[in-house]
């Protein structure tokens, strides 16, 4: 648990400034995009200028949420801002904006991989999303929070919590739920949008990362080579959420999926269960971070040889021999099936 600077200090600095960027991480998640609509409305209320940006597209099933037209893709900052407000960054690289150097910045993070890199930090690893510090700055500055806002605000939560599944999920987690359904958020058709609006292209994909799918006692992983991503006709975003039907086995406590990158690399998504073990510093061994249940990484290409390294080091972290189960990385990770 750890707390940088406070709610206070961003709440001075956003009312002592007119003009607002608020930006998140690269391929935006829920929490990313709810709360940077979220906060772009709490800052109109205020009376301020805001822009809203993102150098990867909105997700298809975040299309739905009040203003998410307004987030406006792009790879350059341009402009005269008196504050940038960076959301689950854990510096400026992570939101693959240029631009952004020289300029006020404003920290708002809930990742145990959280960095205090800009002029005002706040890192609070208590709160179960951004969202809800975004909720909590909101209550400080009195904004009231509107149906939209609250609605922005429950699909940030729900998606960034794992629907409630994910360790760190409380009673206080359920008290803000409660509040932001008392001020307008429908949790059944939020629902609906994130989780029965996928395209028939994510599940052609999952049908392929099944079809990878390899086990070894407490670790089991999976992947998708450029092939499949083409072959299935998926985006990016497709790819959110297979991990989890790998860490779903019973008695599997570690899972990672590999998706093979357009320039070689290869994207990872990590989790764990239980105590086992924290991935988030997994990640960070390869620059990337996140949550200590659920995390990301980048790893050079080509994807056998990417696998091999993160499977070797799962399993020196987990004190699991490579020769104990269906597998090994060096002889049925790529190109077996369970």
């Amino acid at each position: 648990m750890q707390t940088r600077h406070n709610i206070h200090e961003v709440g001075d600095a956003v009312l002592a400034r007119q003009r607002f960027l608020v930006s998140a991480h690269a391929r935006p998640d829920g929490d990313a995009i709810g709360s940077m609509l979220a906060c772009g409305m709490m800052l109109q209320q205020l009376g301020k200028q805001v822009d809203l940006v993102s150098c990867d597209p909105v997700p298809l099933i975040y299309w739905g949420l009040p203003c998410a037209q307004t987030i406006r893709q792009t790879g350059c900052v341009e402009g005269d801002y008196d504050a940038v407000i960076l959301l689950e960054c854990d510096g400026i690289e992570r939101s693959r904006l240029h631009g952004l150097e020289d300029r006020f910045l404003i920290n708002i993070d809930h990742h145990v991989s959280g960095r205090a890199f800009g002029d005002v930090n706040w890192i609070d690893t208590r709160a179960s999303a951004v969202a809800e510090m975004v909720y909590e700055l909101a209550r400080l500055l009195g904004v009231p929070v509107n149906a939209e806002m609250a609605t922005c605000l429950y699909t940030a939560v729900l998606t960034d919590t794992g629907s409630f599944c994910y360790d760190g999920t409380d009673a206080h987690t359920f008290e803000l739920a409660r509040e932001l359904v008392r001020h307008g958020a429908d949790p059944a058709d939020i629902a609906r949008h994130v989780y029965f609006s996928n395209p028939a292209s994510k599940m052609l994909l999952l049908g392929a990362a099944l079809s990878s799918l390899q086990r070894e006692g407490r670790l089991a992983w999976l992947w998708v080579t450029r092939e499949n991503m083409l072959r299935a006709g998926a985006a990016e975003e497709d790819c959110e959420g297979i991990v989890n039907y790998a860490i779903g086995i019973a008695g599997v406590d570690v899972a990672v999926f590999l998706r093979e990158l357009s320039d070689g690399q290869v994207r990872l998504s990590l989790r764990s269960k239980g105590p086992t073990i924290n991935v988030a510093g997994i990640a960070e061994m390869f620059g990337g971070g996140g949550h200590e249940h659920a995390s990301g990484c980048t790893l050079e290409g080509p994807l056998p040889e990417a696998m091999v390294l993160i499977l070797d080091t799962l399993r020196r972290k987990m004190q699991i021999s490579a020769h104990d189960g269906a597998g090994t990385a060096g002889g049925r990770a790529f190109g077996e099936s369970i």
